[in-house]
Formats: structure tokens, C-alpha cells, sequence
């Protein structure tokens, strides 16, 4: 019997091609993916929002209409969206705000105000993504001074934060233990210290600081000096063993350089993930004398050139000043002390432990 029509096994076409498998060139299906891409390359893309900024500012340290003017003027020659205001408080000087920017989509956080509305913001964007601009304001500003940013053009400044580039810097974490045994945590960038330092910022008048600036501390230095007595404390270091020390003051520094360009620590670098410390260990009139000799003149002149460093380098060691490293700073006190952050009065502690981020906050830097 010869096999019928319908017998007879079947060819599979172009169309029963299994997935995944290339059609044959010149089939209908080769033709039909064709058609299909050709209409994906021809649909526009939808395009990306532009960046967003928000702007944490300090009312009472800022002309608001300027600034906005700026950020504006910023904003759209660097073709970002809208930027988003948030306006600090007495009670909270941009903690808050700066979460709020965070949520919203903010990628970058400009703060306008002075050193507690940078470090209220630096503390919520650290181990983020999120860059912080700086519009350097109020007495100090001692971020911007280290990193070299203009400090009297608001309009630079801030072209900087919407133009500039990215830089990550160190930053330290304090957690401080008060009398009463409760602990509270705070970001530094610029450094922190106790004894004579933190009392000449304790009784400086904050009234005089906003009208004549850093000049206002000399009174406070005055005051402090005047009742100032040696502090006892236990030092441990990158979790080494604690040891004793008598000192008129301890700093622990970020970076190296104070209000009037007095470079403090000459040697501290905002990107190595260590602290810079030092002890001042005076003893009379010419301990201090020694100090500042040792400031003024080595790191303040011959610190800032190639002979003058190597003519640093052939001196001898100051007995009243002490300096060390660490990325681990614990401090015990045999009573409560004054300490400061930043150049801010923080009250008083019975001790703390400074902790430095290597490279954990992300900050707007001119380019190049």
C-alpha cells in the first residue's frame, strides 16, 4: 500500500524555530526580528530626571534672596532640577533637614551656615552617596578653610558645589560619656579637644564671636588661661594600652589648620584615615614660649617651604608639645571636663572615643 498525502512527515518552518534559536537568514521570522528592532531603535529613550540639590541653611547666618539668587543662577548653568529649601531651627541645626533632602532624592546637600550646620549635615550624609556643598558663613567655616575653598565669594562657593567634582575626606566620630553615665554621638571633620582649648571656647561670649570672628576666642583664651590647671587623663590609643598624662590641652585633629591660618598640625592630612594629636604640656612662661615658637614659627613659616621644613626637621622635639597618630583616640577623665568640636562648646564629659572614617564623607571640590 503506497503512503498516503497525509502520511507524509512534515517540515518544520521558520516560525516552529525552538527559542532562543537563530532564525535561518532570508525566513519570515529573521524578517519579523528585524521589523521588532528596527522599532526599539527607532522609540526615543525616556530621559533622566536631571539631579537634584537641596540647600540646609541657617536663617540667622545667611541673606536668604542672595543665596537663592546663586543657587539659581548655579543650578541652571550646571543643568539640575529644582532645587529643594530646608531652613534649620534652634532645636535642630539639620539633622532633620538633611534626612529629608536624602529622602527626596537630593545628590547633593548644599550647607549654608556655620560650623554646626556643616557638621549636622556631614553627620547624616556619612558612609553615603550623597555630596556635601559648602557655602562657607558664620565665624570659622573651618571645613571649607582646610580644603582650600574660597571663604569670602558666596557666588564661587556655590558654583563649586553644582560644578565642581567629588572628594572624600576623612571624617571623626565622637561618642562622648557624660556624669550622669548617658553617651551621645557627633560628627567632627576639623578636629576635637579639651582642656585650655575647650575652656577659651566655653567662656567665649557668642555675641562678640558673630561680630568680630575668631578675634572673639582671645578673650576666651584669657579667661581660661587665667583659671587654667593641668588635666589628668588616660589615653589609649588604636586600642593600645591606657596610659597617664597631665596636660593644659589635648587636640585631635582631622586636619591641621585654625581660624587666622595658625597651622596646628602641620602634618595632618584630611585623606590618610588617621588622626594628627597633640598634647601642650607648658611649664611656665617659657613653655609656653616654646609653643609658640613652635607654631608661629615652624609650622606657620618654615613649614611652607622645602628648606624651611628640612631646617623644621633638624630641630629638636618641644618638650611642651607632643605629637602622635592614631585611627582610635579613648580618653578617660578623673573629673568632668569642657570638650569642644569643630570650634562648638559640647559641654562636659568624663571621657570619649574618637573614631575616624576614612574616606567616609563625599564633598564638592573646585575641579581640578
Amino acid at each position: 500500500m503506497q503512503p498516503s498525502d497525509s502520511d507524509e512527515p512534515t517540515r518544520p518552518g521558520p516560525e516552529d524555530s525552538p527559542p532562543g534559536k537563530v532564525p535561518a537568514p532570508g525566513s519570515a521570522q529573521e524578517a519579523a526580528q528585524e521589523v521588532r528592532e528596527e522599532v526599539r531603535e527607532a522609540e526615543p529613550e525616556t530621559p533622566k530626571p536631571p539631579p537634584r540639590a537641596a540647600v540646609v541653611y541657617n536663617p540667622i547666618k545667611v541673606d536668604v534672596d542672595v543665596l537663592r539668587a546663586a543657587v539659581d543662577e548655579a543650578a541652571a548653568e550646571a543643568e539640575w532640577g529644582e532645587t529643594l529649601w530646608l531652613e534649620t531651627s534652634a532645636e535642630d541645626p539639620g539633622l532633620q533637614m538633611t534626612r529629608e533632602a536624602v529622602e527626596q532624592g537630593a545628590k547633593m546637600v548644599l550647607a549654608a551656615g556655620g560650623d554646626g550646620t556643616v557638621r549636622a549635615v556631614a553627620h547624616e550624609l556619612l558612609d553615603g552617596d550623597v555630596a556635601l556643598g559648602l557655602v562657607p558663613l558664620g565665624t570659622g567655616n573651618l571645613l571649607a578653610r582646610n580644603l582650600g575653598l574660597e571663604l569670602d565669594d558666596l557666588a564661587d562657593a556655590v558654583a563649586t558645589a553644582f560644578a565642581g567634582e567629588d572628594k572624600a575626606i576623612d571624617a571623626g566620630v565622637a561618642r562622648m560619656r557624660r556624669r550622669d553615665g548617658t553617651e551621645d554621638e557627633h560628627v567632627f571633620l576639623v578636629m576635637a579637644g579639651l582642656g585650655l582649648d575647650a575652656q577659651m571656647i566655653e567662656k567665649t561670649d557668642d555675641d562678640l564671636k558673630a561680630k568680630v570672628g575668631w578675634l572673639a576666642y582671645a578673650g576666651g583664651l584669657l579667661r581660661a588661661a587665667r583659671g587654667g590647671t593641668r588635666i589628668q587623663l588616660r589615653i589609649a590609643l588604636d586600642g593600645g594600652e591606657r596610659v597617664t598624662r597631665r596636660v593644659h590641652t589635648l587636640l585631635v585633629g582631622n586636619c591641621g589648620t585654625l581660624p587666622g591660618n595658625i597651622v596646628l598640625l602641620p602634618e595632618a592630612d584630611i585623606t590618610d584615615g588617621r588622626f594628627d594629636i597633640v598634647m601642650m604640656r607648658p611649664r611656665g612662661p617659657f613653655g609656653w614660649l616654646q609653643i609658640w615658637s613652635k607654631i608661629v614659627v615652624e609650622n606657620g613659616i618654615l613649614h611652607r617651604s622645602e628648606v624651611g621644613r628640612r631646617i623644621q626637621g633638624a630641630t629638636r622635639e618641644v618638650r611642651a608639645l607632643r605629637y602622635q597618630t592614631a585611627r582610635e583616640v579613648s580618653v578617660q577623665l578623673r573629673e568632668p571636663e569642657p570638650v569642644e568640636l569643630d570650634g562648638d562648646a559640647f559641654g562636659e564629659v568624663v571621657g570619649f572615643d574618637l573614631e575616624v572614617r576614612a574616606g567616609g564623607l563625599t564633598v564638592r571640590v573646585p575641579r581640578g
